[in-house]
């Protein structure tokens, strides 16, 4: 999930039900508030031009010796040596 305050944005890697449990936290505020228009948030940006197959990446990082969880953020040190190996 992408989220901004104060004009930084973030992301953060939850759960169905923490999503949801996160969505019900704004619903007030969202509700008041309104769709800003423009460019999407910064990390939005970013991911379409270096979209990755995290899947594959986790399964090279596990075959070359990397500890990589099976789920949430990759390191970028693993990113890094995904990229230079292929």
């Amino acid at each position: 999930m992408i989220f901004a305050v104060d004009g930084k944005s973030y992301e953060i890697d939850l759960t169905e039900k923490h999503a949801n449990d996160l969505r019900d936290a704004l619903a007030p505020y969202i509700s008041a508030g309104r769709r800003a228009a423009g460019a999407a948030p910064k990390a939005q940006r970013r991911r379409g031009s270096n979209s990755r197959d995290l899947g594959a990446v986790r399964a090279w990082a596990k075959e070359n010796g990397y500890t990589v969880s099976d789920r949430g953020r990759v390191p970028a040190t693993i990113l890094e040596a995904y990229d230079a190996a292929n």
